[in-house]
């Protein structure tokens, strides 16, 4: 490598580096120069239909990957995508947003010139992205560039969370030392000490304690790297274990004391009042928002509580700070000694939900509902598949499907919550899926794809995204619940209010629109019975291309749970 190379160059090694393999955006004219270096680097340049879809599809990379990254212009192009990288901080995404803005002589002379506010402030873009990202910088001085651009990096690992760099147009190729790229970016690593040997110790003191005790897995576990780690503490403690719907899919559905998505008080009585009066709740990753918590109820009782969380452990209300979780749960996998448990025998009140296993009864003409059409889907889903579930009806019934067959991924709605964002993140999912198997990284998994659910409303949102989809030939199979609106503002208030109301569409000419062959495959059902000739038609359940099912449901039905307390309550019927 010589000892110099142009910024932009430096900056793409990195990603590469960090096993990126595409970069999401919108070309804009203050990063078109940035733009001609992504391909040269071995970077995939995706192209996306705007800014909100390129960070939605950044995030699923993300999510799916470990890192994801696009590309923005300057002002108008960067405000478009803050949605899309505020969701991704709520959530624990690490994305890089890199940003192209005019040269450093029209900034420092203040020039009026577009994408602006016509006063000479070029600083106000990047204070309002600060407050939706771990760490910003602008690369004006090719003598720190690299650094600053390596401290970027390690911030977005550290913390999984959006990154900010700025490029100035005449930055771009600017001459930059390499030589930090011979040493691979490190997150910093604790090591045990003392203290955190001593806290270690009173969470064991509890295990071995315990005698009711379960584990909790929440999302957060996958941003800090130890699915893994967890997963082998669910089996050598043999607890009752339980996921959030944000961590849903992060633990094996099949092993035999994991018993599926917590529900707090919509879960059976028997489960909800097991984790309400367990003496111990493991939990992992915690992220407990009102959504991901089924309206706090699923908090388990503070005095029971041990938290793993980013950087601290919170055993009841003493918090213990400065011990990452990758250490604290390593320590515990360490020190465990799995015959001082107290009770490895299964929990003779706890039954695992059973599988779909088809109906023997000819349901012929009746209407899909939502309770009976989401077990079924349990049918269509494959070893190694993203299922994703669009905020609304979608992202609630799609938890029905169990149990997940092994390294399933799944997307449901956690916190931020803006509805459209699931057809971006597919294709930014569905990416990262394929790049994962062309290298044989998918555990030995030859062919699988990504199965996204979305209510009709959302589906409208972002729908442009279905273009970038069928141009890069994604594995993505688009099931559409049509059921006239939005269902999810509907059961929150305004049940019968017009406001609540979409422009009915003819959703399956989209495919066509969007580019994909006359071939493609699309299906419309309405009755159980076509719902089942569907379930049976190797045409949708071969993983390879791109597919598009349309199901119309009624539109006061919800799933289960949730929303049926909210509509309930819409009807006068609280409980």
């Amino acid at each position: 490598m010589p000892d110099n190379i142009k910024l932009a160059e430096y900056l793409f090694t990195r990603l590469v580096q960090l096993g990126i393999g595409a970069i999401h955006g919108v070309p804009g004219d203050f990063n078109l120069t940035l733009l001609d270096y992504v391909e040269p680097a071995g970077l995939k340049w995706v192209g996306n239909a705007n800014e909100l879809n390129a960070g939605y599809a950044a995030d699923g990379y993300a999510r799916i990957k470990g890192i994801g990254a696009l590309i923005t212009t300057f002002g108008v192009g960067e405000l478009s995508a803050i949605n899309a990288i505020a969701g991704a901080y709520a959530e624990r995404a690490a994305v890089v947003h890199i940003v192209g803005t005019p040269d450093r002589p029209t900034q420092d002379a203040r020039v009026r010139i577009h994408h602006t506010f016509n006063d000479g402030e070029f600083g106000r873009f990047a204070q309002m992205a600060a407050h939706v990202t771990v760490a910003q910088v602008d690369l004006k001085d090719p003598r720190v560039s690299p650094e600053h651009i390596d401290h970027a990096l390690t911030q977005c690992l550290l913390h999984s969370r959006p990154v900010y760099i700025q490029i100035p147009v005449d930055m771009v190729s600017a001459p930059v030392s390499a030589a930090r790229l011979q040493s691979s970016i490190r997150l910093p690593q604790m090591g045990p000490s003392a203290y955190s040997t001593e806290v270690v110790d009173q969470v064991l003191k509890r295990i071995y304690e315990a005698k009711q005790p379960a584990i909790l897995v929440d999302g957060e576990t996958r941003a800090f790297g130890i699915v893994n780690s967890v997963q082998s503490l669910v089996e050598i403690t043999k607890f009752p274990s339980w996921t959030t719907g944000f961590g849903w899919g992060l633990i094996d559905e099949s092993t035999p004391n994991v018993y599926g998505i917590y529900r707090g008080r919509f879960d059976t009585p028997v489960v909800h009042e097991y984790i309400q009066t367990s003496d111990l709740v493991l939990c992992f990753g915690p992220h407990f928002s009102t959504t991901n918590n089924y309206a706090n109820s699923g908090s388990p009782k503070i005095e029971t509580l041990i938290c793993i969380a980013h950087n601290e452990v919170r055993i009841g209300d003493q918090i213990f700070r400065d011990i990452p979780a990758r250490l604290a749960v390593a320590q515990i996998l360490q020190g465990l000694d799995a015959s001082k448990i107290s009770n490895l025998e299964p929990v003779s009140i706890l039954t695992r939900a059973r599988a779909y296993t088809g109906s023997s009864v000819a349901l012929r003409d009746e209407p899909i509902t939502q309770t009976l059409f989401w077990p079924r889907m349990s049918r269509l889903v494959q070893e190694g598949d993203i299922v994703m579930g669009e905020t609304g009806s979608a992202g609630h019934g799609c938890r029905d499907i169990y149990p997940l067959p092994k390294h399933v991924r799944t997307f449901v709605p956690v916190t931020w919550l803006s509805i459209g964002y699931m057809l971006g993140a597919a294709q930014g999912a569905a990416l990262a899926q394929k790049e994962l198997i062309s290298s044989k990284q998918h555990h030995g998994i030859q062919s699988a794809r990504t199965i996204l659910f979305i209510g009709d409303g959302s589906f409208q949102m972002t729908v442009q995204e279905l273009g970038t989809i069928i141009r890069h030939k994604l594995n993505v199979t688009v099931i559409l619940i049509n059921n006239d609106g939005y269902t999810i503002e509907r059961v929150i208030h305004g049940l019968k209010q017009q406001y609540n109301d979409v422009t009915p569409w003819r959703y399956l000419q989209a495919p066509g629109f969007f580019g994909a062959h006359e071939d493609t495959f699309t299906a419309r059902v309405s009755t159980l019975a076509e719902l089942q000739n569907l379930l049976d038609s190797e045409a949708l359940t071969k993983t390879e291309g791109f597919k598009m099912v349309e199901v119309v449901m009624e539109r006061e039905d919800v799933p289960d749970g949730v929303l049926a307390w909210l509509l309930q309550k819409q009807l006068g019927n609280p409980s």
